[in-house]
């Protein structure tokens, strides 16, 4: 307790205003946050809640923190960046196939808020859902549910029947308090299917874990950090990848290095900072090229298309949070905490209904199949059958 006690103490002080405040080096702008002596008052009385090592699922945290949007709607982060993907069937190396796929995911991480944010934890049966209207006419469409709240569970599925690349997966985040840093243990995986290359199986993926450092004392930084795995199982393809974390005297923030092997043999590597430049070397022939660009290519991000509020359903992303969302765009944090509270308190009543009925939550959008959570669909094998079937499936008109 004297650590906590200390450590709050000086919490309560403005951030900015000391010698020990200025941005880390090689920290970027947009990962580090100030807050002011409101902001750490309110940090402060959190802390004191709060024990090494604890599971921070059932502490609310305040509003400033939050990022304007759900989860679930953050996802689509790794689906910003079609064209890296797109045409990966076409190639008939499948390492190539098997690089197109990993510069997809990992190009979708520079997709932030400024500061250290947190988007918000999704209520059983939120959902969320958009298309995306790609400039050569094709179309994607995206899905997201919480399928699950304790523990929480976050399916998702996206599908471009006419680029065939169909992404289907499941994240379980997991949240403990560290002293001076929060860490995210991110489970969970992404499977991705080249659909014009269906004897590849699918790409699994899984997920950094994520650091937001300094909330008792310096400036707050967010990091990824630890490993993340790829994989093709078919064609015998793994990639080992390294999110790396600053150490205290040396290091640099966001750097990523992974290798490319196919069984025991290594035949690639990468590296660089996934909030600037990933490079690919291939080890035999000693050929570098650049992955992905956030200068170059960061802004060219696939819109998506998402209904207007007043046309969404009552437990769809951005209807449910409305209130939350415009208040903290106008940094009311009184406003926010109400709108986030009446959601919680709508939660706990509904859930308490539940019990008192014995009635068993059922997905809409998934289900559960030998251990994992996937789409109640099966896509047509004729592109614009299969398209008509999937906007049918997230969009149900109205009988």
């Amino acid at each position: 307790m004297g650590f906590l006690n200390q450590a709050t103490s000086k919490v309560h002080r403005p951030r900015g205003q000391s010698v020990e405040d200025k941005i880390p080096d090689d920290a970027e702008p947009d990962d580090t946050s100030i807050l002011d002596e409101n902001e750490g008052s309110i940090i402060a009385s959190l802390i004191s809640q709060l024990r090494v090592g604890m599971d921070l699922s059932k502490v609310t945290f305040p509003t400033f923190v939050l990022e304007p949007r759900s989860m679930l709607e953050r996802i689509t982060d790794f689906m910003s960046h079609p064209d890296l993907i797109f045409g990966a069937e076409n190639c008939d190396d499948p390492e190539e196939r098997f690089v197109r796929v990993l510069s997809y995911y990992l190009a979708g991480w520079h997709i932030k808020p400024k500061g250290v944010k947190k988007p918000y934890n999704p209520v059983l049966g939120e959902f969320f859902r958009c298309r995306y209207d790609y400039p050569d006419g094709t179309k994607g469409f995206y899905i997201a549910e919480q399928v699950s709240h304790h523990p929480p569970v976050s399916a998702f599925y996206y599908v471009s029947p006419a680029n065939k690349v169909c992404i289907i997966g499941e994240l379980r985040p997991k949240s403990k308090f560290l002293g001076n840093s929060v860490s995210t243990t991110m489970e969970g995986e992404n499977r991705v299917y080249l659909m014009g290359r269906p004897d590849d199986g699918e790409y699994v993926v899984s997920m950094p874990n994520m650091y937001a450092r300094g909330i008792l004392w310096g400036k707050m930084v967010l990091e990824l950090g630890d490993s993340c795995i790829a994989k093709n199982e078919r064609n015998s393809l793994y990639a080992d990848i390294q999110f790396k974390t600053k150490g205290y005297f040396s290091g640099t923030y966001n750097a990523v290095s992974g290798k490319i092997k196919r069984g025991s043999q290594e035949l690639a590597e990468l590296a660089g900072k996934w909030s600037s430049v990933m490079e690919y070397k291939n080890l035999k022939t000693g050929e570098k090229r650049v992955l992905f660009d956030v200068q170059k290519d960061g802004d060219k991000v696939a819109p998506k298309w998402v209904a207007p509020e007043d046309e969404q359903e009552l437990n769809e992303s951005r209807r449910l949070w409305s209130r939350l969302t415009q208040a903290i765009i106008a940094k009311d944090m009184e406003a926010a905490t109400e709108a986030k509270t009446a959601v919680e308190e709508s939660q706990r009543e509904l859930r308490r209904k539940r019990e008192e009925s014995g009635e068993r939550f059922v997905p809409r959008f998934f289900e559960q199949k030998d251990g994992r959570w996937v789409p109640k669909i099966s896509l047509p094998d004729d592109q614009q059958e299969a398209e008509k079937a999937v906007q049918e499936f997230i969009w149900p008109q109205r009988r």
